[in-house]
């Protein structure tokens, strides 16, 4: 069901849609998390590493298509939110059309490209043929990726965060199922792993379809939308417009880890598999600042949308203060049982002390993550996706690839060195962010009097 983000109170309505959310992103989570729980409990270091390297690429990949799938929420979240319908059905036409062609195209790229992927990868020899065996199936289900990110925008844009949980959760126990099967039994290693979950994927978008059919929408939306010469080219250019600077700030972002992960499978085998072990627990711990990222941009959308300005900030410190009370927690719990959680994933003791001593740094930067992930939902809301792009490129490239890559070659090499970087770089970024929050609290001050002569 929708919600009306523009009236009540801030904290219950924003919590209660971003409550699914959560459940939904961890329940995605669980899809790497439970591909790299079997093959290490069932299979060799070797296909650790390929799915660890594998399975960020992929991860890099759907970020992009996350992010430019956002600026459908962003703008659909305003057009609910300004009461214009009719316009909110034509948006999600031309997103349909765009999404169709961005999936094809990717496709066809991937699976040419995957051997030169996984050597950009450095991937280590031993694991190399596992690695490009699972890019390459993940590759040819793509479209699945593609289409559960873009039916889970429209829904998050119109205030239902409920409907992607609950087909996220079907597919979530089809991927767990499919991989004690391709890979606990069949032993098909990192490939089971990856036929898995495309599988899994086709299962969330074919329930995504059956449900929006039965769904009674907040938005009008016609058969004559999606033929040829419609207006469709200007929203696809203002969902691009909105949504590319956000893919391009995600791509690059997640190069900046692909680069590290590329430093570290430099180091061998055993740190290879520790940084893909530890990556995964650190997709769990920073999900509540996440969930309350793309909350914020839809519920900001919605009040831009209502001209509701002072309530969208409002909306922000409420997610910063709600991330933080758990943010602490995650952190205490990852620093203080590292081990015990890279256990989960690996049963080499080397792999689970590296991973631990990476963990803790991580530790510091889950703080952290509470603040900068509300600034950039908000700041995607206002449709300022060009600075988010801007402070998440700086950080990226200005302060964590250098920083982990100075770490790596002092001797003898720590993980817990080469993790700082992290929590470097999202100091200078929530540093950019209040910056600009300053500027725009000062201009409207300076506004309002102006307004009233």
């Amino acid at each position: 069901m929708k919600n009306d983000f523009v009236s009540g109170r801030i904290l219950p309505s924003l919590v209660k849609f971003a409550l699914p959310v959560l459940f939904a992103l961890f329940l995605q989570a669980m899809y790497g998390g439970v591909d790299l729980l079997v093959v290490g409990r069932f299979s060799d270091n070797s296909n650790v590493s390929a799915v660890s390297t594998g399975s960020q690429i992929m991860q890099s990949l759907t970020t992009v298509i996350t992010g430019l799938s956002m600026g459908t929420t962003v703008l659909l979240a305003q057009k609910i939110g300004s009461g214009k319908r009719r316009e909110a059905g034509r948006i999600i036409s031309a997103a349909v059309k765009q999404f169709a062609a961005i999936s094809l195209f990717l496709t066809a790229l991937f699976i040419v490209f995957a051997r030169p992927l996984c050597k950009l990868m450095n991937a280590p020899a031993e694991a190399f043929d596992s690695t490009v065996s699972y890019l390459t199936i993940c590759s040819a289900g793509l479209i699945f990726i593609v289409a559960y990110n873009v039916i889970g925008s429209i829904f998050r844009g119109i205030g239902d965060s409920k409907t992607p949980l609950m087909t996220v959760a079907i597919a979530c126990a089809a991927n767990i199922i499919g991989d004690l099967l391709f890979v606990a039994v069949m032993k098909l290693g990192a490939s089971g792993a990856a036929l898995a979950t495309i599988l899994a994927q086709a299962l969330s978008v074919i329930v995504s379809i059956f449900l929006i059919r039965r769904q009674k929408l907040p938005f009008e939306i016609k058969k004559e939308d999606f033929r040829s010469g419609t207006d469709s080219g200007s929203y696809i250019r203002r969902m691009l417009g909105l949504g590319v600077p956000i893919a391009l700030q995600d791509f690059l972002v997640s190069v900046s880890f692909l680069v590290i992960m590329a430093i570290v499978n430099d180091l061998g085998l055993v740190y290879s598999a520790s940084i893909g072990v530890a990556e995964k627990i650190c997709m769990f711990i920073m999900l509540v600042p996440i969930a309350f990222m793309q909350s914020l941009s839809s519920f900001v959308g919605q009040n831009e949308g209502a001209g509701q300005h002072s309530r969208s900030i409002k909306a922000m410190f409420c997610g910063m203060g709600v991330s933080l009370l758990f943010s602490i927690a995650m952190a205490v719990s990852v620093f203080l049982f590292g081990e015990e959680l890279a256990h989960i994933f690996a049963n080499d003791r080397d792999t689970i002390v590296q991973a631990a001593d990476y963990l803790k740094a991580y530790a510091i930067d889950t703080f952290l993550v509470s603040f900068l992930f509300c600034f950039c939902g908000y700041y995607n809301g206002c449709g300022r996706t060009r600075f988010v792009m801007v402070q998440g490129l700086i950080g990226a490239f200005g302060v964590r690839i250098p920083v982990s890559w100075i770490m790596s070659r002092i001797k003898p090499v720590s993980m817990f060195r080469i993790g700082l970087a992290s929590p470097c770089s999202t100091a200078v970024q929530i540093t950019l962010c209040f910056i600009v929050l300053i500027i725009m609290l000062k201009k409207e001050k300076t506004a309002a009097p102006a307004a009233k002569l």
